[in-house]
């Protein structure tokens, strides 16, 4: 498939309003990093603060701050509609995650209630706003599987950040809300089922096939997932409210759902046509792995109630999925997006020939990348045995840290290509 199939160079928004979401994410990243090195007590329990701090770092400071900005440059030129005042829109939800991330953070590691009183304002403000202009543009455009699929984790995204802010008005001194711990299972639920699974998964049935050059996804399996991923979620969600012993059915349903996409991405990405080395699949079988193992150790723990119980249960499913699949995943896309997004404004905005610019894969070295993942790779190994053995706290932040920067590094190396050729960022 050409990488330009489905792209329109007129469709495509300024370089500069989704770089600078990317740019932004690997520096929460290495925080969440120093926070481990800094409070190993961060992989000792779930409901620490600093465990609670650590993991809004990832999922707000990283992981929807590379979403946001992958949806920024995927609606207009994959689903057909701009966003209503982009430029705009893109300046307030990155000024508002960004402030707002680092609020949260803050109001965890401090007990401070005004830090959550301006958490909520920013991050609620900048993700309406985002929500708002992403609902319009994807209310007008064509569906398909991978519309559709993004449509599904904008609701859960909508979902999520209500549940949130639900909760966080406890800790600013505000409203107590019902039902505190039903509400804290159904965020994390649709945080991370719905809106970064879901968004994987519409995301991956559009570049697993053109950036890996593999077969699509089977046409019945990519109709029903994104479907059946929602509408289990909604169940799972009103089980634990009205039907609590019900749950773990639905619970089962869901780890079956997660298996099939995982096991289709990773048949896929066997029967490649082009079987060149390439890093960015390394990322995403490790993803893929991660989301497997995450369904064995849940299956675990419905035959072990002891492991069920322990501390160790919920911090190393979080370290699996947040990790092992959904940084990864991330991580893998961002070499392919930002050096795909730097070779095609280049060659939009200079009418370039071939072989004047640099190619895609000219844009990072592929031997910085590979040190990279390898370094993410042993900081995955490590965290997990830091749940068993906290010891290794200290040792898995600190290689987390050395990968973040190198991320960040390497990400920044395309833009100084980009410019260097005479590419303009707006």
């Amino acid at each position: 498939m050409s990488l330009q199939a489905g792209l329109s160079f007129e469709q495509a928004p300024p370089f500069a309003l989704p770089l600078r979401f990317f740019l932004t994410a690997p520096l929460f990243l290495l925080a969440a990093a120093g926070l481990i090195v800094w409070a190993p007590e961060a992989l000792a329990s779930r409901w620490t603060p600093q465990a609670l701090a650590l993991t809004h770092a990832l999922t707000l400071g990283f992981l929807a701050m590379v979403m946001l900005g992958a949806l920024l440059q995927m609606l207009p030129v994959v689903a057909g509609e701009s966003l209503p005042a982009a430029r705009r829109v893109a300046w307030i939800s990155h000024v508002s995650l960004v402030l707002g991330s680092l609020a949260l953070m803050t109001g965890f590691l401090t007990a401070e209630p005004a830090a959550f009183g301006i958490a909520i304002v920013l991050l609620g403000g900048g993700f309406a706003v985002f929500l708002a202009a992403a609902s319009i543009s994807l209310a007008r455009a064509v569906a398909g599987v991978t519309v559709n699929g993004i449509r599904l984790a904008v609701v859960c995204l909508g979902f999520t950040l209500l549940l949130g802010l639900a909760l966080a008005l406890r800790y600013a001194g505000g409203w107590m809300p019902p039902a505190v711990e039903t509400m804290i299972s159904a965020h994390v639920a649709f945080g991370l089922l719905g809106w970064v699974l879901l968004l994987v998964i519409g995301v991956a049935y559009q570049v697993v096939p053109m950036f890996q050059i593999t077969p699509p996804y089977p046409p019945r399996l990519a109709r029903w997932l994104a479907g059946t991923l929602f509408a289990l979620l909604l169940l799972h969600a009103t089980a634990l409210l009205f039907f609590p012993a019900a749950a773990i059915v639905v619970e089962a349903a869901l780890a079956g759902a997660i298996v099939a996409f995982a096991v289709a991405t990773l048949r896929l990405q066997s029967r490649r046509r082009r079987k060149l080395a390439d890093v960015t699949l390394d990322y995403w079988r490790l993803g893929m792995a991660s989301l497997i193992a995450c369904v064995a150790v849940w299956l675990a723990a419905q035959l072990r109630p002891a492991w069920a119980d322990s501390d160790a249960y919920p911090l190393l499913l979080g370290v699996l999925f947040l990790g092992g699949f959904a940084v990864s995943v991330v991580n893998g896309m961002l070499y392919k997006i930002v050096p795909f997004l730097a070779w095609f404004h280049l060659q939009a905005q200079l009418q370039a020939k071939a072989g004047s610019i640099p190619t895609m894969k000219e844009m990072i070295a592929e031997r910085r990348m590979r040190g990279q993942f390898r370094l993410h790779l042993a900081a995955c190994v490590l965290l997990a045995g830091a749940v068993l053995w906290p010891q290794l706290a200290i040792v898995a932040g600190s290689v987390l840290a050395l990968s973040a920067l190198l991320l960040w590094v390497n990400l920044l190396s395309a833009v100084r290509r980009f410019s260097g050729y005479g590419g303009r960022l707006s």
